[in-house]
């Protein structure tokens, strides 16, 4: 009879280990004051200065990368996925004011495959340093039969902290307040479901996933330090729901949100998916972030102050509206 192995079943532990001594130098790249356990451990550890605040509160936030993956396996490219990833957690995380601390990843897929996954941790770090954040630890797991060859998913965990005093939960948006659009960077990480069913493969294949897979923005750095000289009321991160699901969730009473059509500029990738599949504005404006990865609620009197902030870090921003009367609605005009 044929001795069966953990390795002819299709798990091989020992390469498992060998990936995770190269993920090791990426990870070392994102520490930051607080983290100091070692790569390899059951948990990882973070010690966090609460001394910094007079009432902290932990934030935390978890997500994936959805069908963005599909597009970076038809480029195998995969160095991108990784920020993409950090991104959607701290982004959600810093919505509420809080700044990033740790990051955790897991990672599944049917076959371990060093490079692409070497790629793929490359672009966790990269994410983290970007967002001020260390990645304390992570997860790969190897699922002979569950995946597709080739294939593999993420999700990411993202701890903050913020002093209670400091929670920007939309209580304190007022009529009249002016909302600000921070750009985008492209489709960040939402509607690619939608995106494979107006683009065929040989399209995305012969150079459109230059475009699609430009990775998420992450707007920790300049939020954070925004928050510190403007008052901002209240954050929304453009994800799935886009305008109409994400934008009232700032609201709090009978108030409503007035959008400005074309007070912004749509990149062009929005107008091509919308031309070639048809697809009525409203459906556009509520699967796609069109050009904006954050809105912030803030006073008339500090726009050109934010705006110029948001310029120091690179980022273009335009008043897209206003909050008006009404029954948490979102209207276009």
């Amino acid at each position: 009879m044929k001795t069966i192995t953990y390795k002819s079943s299709g798990v091989d532990i020992d390469k498992g280990n060998l990936l995770v001594n190269r993920f090791k130098k990426f990870v070392d790249s994102t520490k930051t004051k607080g983290a100091f356990s070692s790569l390899g451990g059951f948990s990882g550890l973070f010690k966090p200065d609460f001394r910094l605040y007079k009432e902290p509160v932990l934030v935390g936030s978890t997500d994936g990368v959805g069908t963005k993956l599909k597009i970076a396996f038809l480029a195998n490219k995969h160095d991108t996925a990784g920020i993409d990833l950090v991104a959607m957690s701290v982004n959600d995380v810093i919505a509420l004011g809080a700044k990033p601390l740790f990051f955790l990843d897991y990672i599944a897929t049917g076959k371990i495959n060093s490079n692409t996954l070497t790629d793929v941790v490359k672009g966790i770090a990269s994410g983290c340093r970007q967002a001020g954040c260390s990645l304390i630890g992570g997860e790969t797991a190897e699922m002979p039969s569950f995946y597709k060859a080739g294939e593999y998913d993420l999700a990411g965990f993202c701890v903050g902290v913020v002093d209670k005093k400091n929670i920007i939960d939309g209580s304190r948006v007022n009529i009249g307040d002016k909302l600000l659009g921070i750009q985008s960077s492209g489709l960040h990480s939402n509607g690619f479901s939608f995106v494979r069913k107006v683009f065929k493969e040989e399209e995305i294949k012969k150079g459109l996933w230059r475009v699609l897979l430009k990775p998420t923005l992450i707007y920790a750095k300049p939020v954070l330090g925004l928050i510190k000289k403007v008052d901002v009321k209240g954050i929304a991160h453009i994800t799935g729901g886009a305008f109409y699901d994400k934008l009232p969730r700032i609201l709090h009473g009978k108030k409503a949100i007035r959008i400005y059509k074309g007070s912004w500029q749509i990149p062009a990738i929005f107008n091509e998916i919308q031309e070639k599949g048809c697809v009525p504005n409203k459906e556009m404006y509520r699967v796609f972030n069109m050009g904006l990865g954050m809105v912030l609620a803030i006073s008339g009197k500090d726009v050109l102050s934010a705006k110029k902030i948001l310029k120091t870090f690179g980022l273009k921003s335009w008043v897209i509206g206003e909050v008006i009367n009404g029954n948490r609605e979102v209207i276009f005009v």
